[in-house]
């Protein structure tokens, strides 16, 4: 059989004759045909590069010449063989034999047209006839590219020819109203797009780099994908566009963007072709460190994964359809030979190739072709079946097509054409299986389940595949997370517990991701500024203002604390608000309470010494019972100071105020009684035997009135606006100041205000009586100690209206003490100085001295 083979080849390559109409290297006439009662049609980029000459007008155009076998689309052609093949042994369409007719596009659009065009007529050239007598195709499998499959469709679509591709993704394929009769095998890029976003958002990329094939498929899957990561939040720092068949100068200033570029995330959202162009400039311009997330055109295509491209491209990831099992795929591969079809010119090639031999060499140094070499000890793209993911989908779109035949033959067509015998396998129209392609649905040896939406999509599920390398340094595909999408409205993307190898230099950071990103991230307590002039990535981290916190990284912005917390050092977290007040544990408080006490302390001092000496004549004649009244009153002074420290309460707020203002207003009508008592002893008539004296009940009368007439405005006050606890946040923003709410400022200015009309009586009688005998003149003692007074008072007003937090509290209780004070040194130290140290002066005669003297 060899011998004839080759004796066959000989005499083709000596005559140039054609054999079987066909004409073998060029993409208008079919490379592979079998008749059969149903043709289907194959369109596969077999050839990657189309020689086209320009016309020159003068003779007749060249024919298109396709070079470059791509094993991969080779294997895709032997796929649809073998599913043929199958069917055709099996029980599913009885009495029926399938044919094909398959056509090399050549991976341009121009050629995809011509295929399109011979498998709709049915007919093709030779170089010397027309050959008639193959029927039009009732369904065509193709092509492996989105631009080449639109061209296809558009053309095919009149004719309600169905086309079923396995590789084209471009989601404006599903536009069922421009392309009618377009199903696929293959989900599309909307799903693939958008999970590539949520990828790259779930790594926490936010500066990425894009690069497209310039066609249908990378500008449509791209468009998808920016959309879907704005909404992320992720920005795209370049985005551009290759095509294999732009210059090398083009494609090199393509790899100079990227090269140049700071994001350490690259999108390619590339074809195979493209890739391998892009790869080739990329090893060029040594390009490397950067994280390639791949779409699944290229992602599992081996061919790619060599050592020569382990620095580029070694720890890949992307998204690919899930792999499958073809039982017998790999022995029928395994069989494939040029003695299948000796005048095929397309096997030649394939072995020539494969074995890198030639039948007929035209150079002494080529190897020669014997045909005994053995596929089974090639280990290539072709023979490879262990990533069965494309060849699924061509297996899969033979046997849609294959149901679908056998629901029209057994008139399962919904009505379809009921005009129409459809058990007469004779006149089956494409028509027939367009409608039942639409309803069909199986389920795989595998046991997966096909069907098709309404758009003639199948169910978008993605495996996330990783580059990494095994034991013996080869790339595997290893299979990392999940996407399913079977229910838009819910879909997943699902990590599985699987070391993830990423971009690195060395083994230390083989499993430490990347980090791509703009501006570094903001740690909580800082925003994100906006850069001028710079993407939304791109950005400042300022800190948070005082009282605002972002307690989570690259926040937008900051968020106010609640009234009664504050921002704490690092403005992460929101803490209570310092709560301040005037306490005894303070420094303040502690000094304010030392000197309330021991105001008390002399007071209780005099009070005894006045006592141990009260039948001495400077005792008596000081009248003895206005002096300890007073001296008690200004104990209760010294004593409700001590209210005002502490944390306000509702008991503590009423009781300071009041107890300030009656205690004052008895103090104040002690000191009044006193200097009523004296300027009326000096003015009348005095015996010369006893000291001057005021009559006794006068003075208890004037003490207890005045002193009810404040109490009465302190009940008032209490009665109808009492002084209440207030947390002040508003003169301090950081923290809350507790303090007595007046209530009624109206009651508060009233008592301070009878306290001070008070003293302004007493300060006007002893002024009137500053000249009185000197050995008597305690309305002198009364004046000064009414000036301090005054002064004090006259000097807080303004410093309590202006002083904040605790100081008002501070300021208030000094007025106290200091008018306390005032009054106790002025009005008894002179006594107690005689008393004590001069007890010589403390005799009638001395007391009476003047004032007896003058009455005689």
């Amino acid at each position: 059989m060899f011998l004839y083979t080759l004796l066959f080849l000989w005499v083709f390559k000596a005559k140039g004759e054609k054999v079987n109409c066909q004409m073998i290297g060029s993409p208008e006439y079919p490379v592979l045909y079998k008749d059969g009662n149903v043709i289907i049609g194959g369109a596969f980029s077999i050839h990657t590069k189309i020689t086209l000459q320009t016309p020159s007008f003068t003779e007749k155009p060249q024919r298109l010449t396709c070079t470059s076998l791509n094993f991969r689309e080779f294997q895709f052609v032997q796929t649809m063989l073998f599913a043929i093949d199958e069917i055709n042994k099996s029980s599913l369409l009885p009495n029926i034999s399938i044919g094909y007719k398959i056509f090399d596009s050549c991976g341009s659009t121009l050629a995809s047209m011509r295929s399109a065009m011979g498998l709709i007529n049915g007919q093709h050239h030779t170089a010397q006839e027309i050959c008639y007598g193959h029927s039009a195709v009732q369904a065509i499998i193709g092509e492996s590219e989105s631009s080449s499959t639109i061209v296809m469709s558009s053309s095919t679509g009149p004719f309600m020819i169905p086309v079923i591709s396995h590789f084209a993704t471009c989601a404006c394929l599903s536009n069922r109203k421009q392309y009618p009769t377009f199903f696929r095998t293959i989900p599309s890029d909307y799903y693939q797009s958008r999970a590539l976003a949520q990828l790259v958002k779930y790594f926490g990329w936010t500066w990425v780099g894009t690069v497209r094939s310039d066609n249908d498929y990378g500008n449509n899957g791209m468009a998808t994908f920016m959309e879907a990561v704005a909404k992320e939040g992720v920005c795209v720092e370049y985005s551009v566009a290759i095509l294999r068949t732009n210059s090398k100068e083009s494609i090199a200033k393509v790899v100079e963007v990227i090269k140049k570029g700071t994001a350490k995330v690259l999108v390619a959202f590339l074809a195979q072709s493209e890739m391998e162009v892009l790869l080739e400039e990329a090893l060029v311009q040594n390009i490397t460190g950067l994280q390639w997330v791949g779409s699944e055109s290229w992602i599992t295509a081996r061919y790619l994964a060599t050592k020569r491209t382990s620095n580029i491209l070694s720890s890949a990831i992307g998204f690919t359809i899930n792999k499958s099992k073809i039982p017998g795929l790999k022995d029928f591969l395994l069989k494939v030979h040029p003695s299948q079809s000796p005048t095929n010119a397309l096997l030649t090639e394939f072995w020539e190739t494969t074995f890198g031999c030639q039948f007929f060499p035209e150079a002494e140094n080529v190897k020669l072709c014997t045909g005994y070499e053995n596929l089974k000890e090639i280990n290539n793209t072709f023979t490879d079946v262990s990533e069965l993911r494309i060849s699924n989908n061509v297996y899969k779109a033979v046997y849609a097509i294959a149901y679908a035949l056998h629901n029209t033959l057994a008139c399962q067509t919904d009505g379809y054409l009921d005009n129409v015998l459809c058990s007469q396998k004779d006149i089956l129209l494409p028509g027939e299986i367009l409608h039942s392609l639409q309803t069909v649905n199986f389920t795989m040896p595998s046991g997966e389940q096909v069907y098709f939406n309404s758009d003639g999509d199948p169910t978008a599920r993605y495996e996330l595949v990783n580059w990494q390398r095994n034991e013996a340094g080869e790339v595997t595909f290893v299979t990392v997370g999940n996407y399913d999408a079977s229910h838009p409205s819910d879909e997943q993307f699902v990590m599985k517990p699987v070391n993830i190898v990423w971009a690195g230099n060395s083994n230390m950071s083989l499993y430490q991701r990347p980090r791509s990103m703009c501006s570094e991230s903001c740690q909580p307590g800082y925003r994100q500024a906006q850069i001028k002039g710079r993407p939304p990535c791109c950005f400042e981290c300022v800190q948070c203002p005082v009282g605002e916190i972002t307690n989570m990284t690259d926040s937008i912005e900051c968020i106010r604390c609640p009234l009664e917390y504050w921002s704490n050092e690092n403005h992460s977290l929101c803490v209570p608000k310092k709560v301040e007040f005037l306490s005894f544990d303070e420094d303040m408080g502690v000094i304010l309470t030392v000197f309330s006490l021991t105001g008390v302390s002399f007071t209780v001092a005099v009070g005894m010494v006045f006592f141990y000496f009260i039948d001495t004549p400077l005792v008596k004649a000081s009248n003895t019972e206005l002096s300890f009244l007073l001296l008690f009153s200004l104990t209760l002074c010294f004593l409700c100071s001590l209210t005002f420290i502490g944390q306000p309460s509702k008991w503590s707020c009423m009781l300071r105020h009041t107890a300030f203002g009656i205690t004052f207003a008895l103090c104040m009508s002690c000191v009044l009684a006193r200097t009523i008592a004296v300027v009326m002893a000096f003015k009348a008539t005095v015996p010369a035997n006893s000291p001057p004296q005021c009559s006794v009940p006068v003075q208890r009368m004037s003490v207890f009135c005045c002193t009810l007439f404040q109490i009465i405005i302190c009940a008032l006050w209490l009665g109808l606006a009492p002084p209440v606890p207030h947390k002040n946040m508003v003169h301090s923003t950081d923290k809350i100041i507790l303090e007595c709410d007046l209530g009624s400022a109206i009651g508060f200015w009233a008592v301070l205000g009878y306290i001070g009309v008070l003293a302004a009586l007493c300060f006007i009688l002893a002024f009137l009586a500053r000249k009185l005998p000197d050995n008597f003149n305690e309305a002198k003692f009364i004046t000064f100690s009414m000036l301090i007074f005054c002064a004090v008072w006259i000097t807080f007003i303004p410093a309590y209206v202006s002083s904040p937090g605790k100081v008002t509290v501070a300021v208030e209780i000094f007025a106290i003490l200091a008018s306390s004070f005032g009054l106790l040194f002025c009005i008894f130290s002179p006594k107690c100085y005689i008393i004590m140290l001069k007890p010589e002066h403390n005799t009638r005669k001395h007391v009476m001295g003047k004032a007896h003297a003058r009455s005689q």
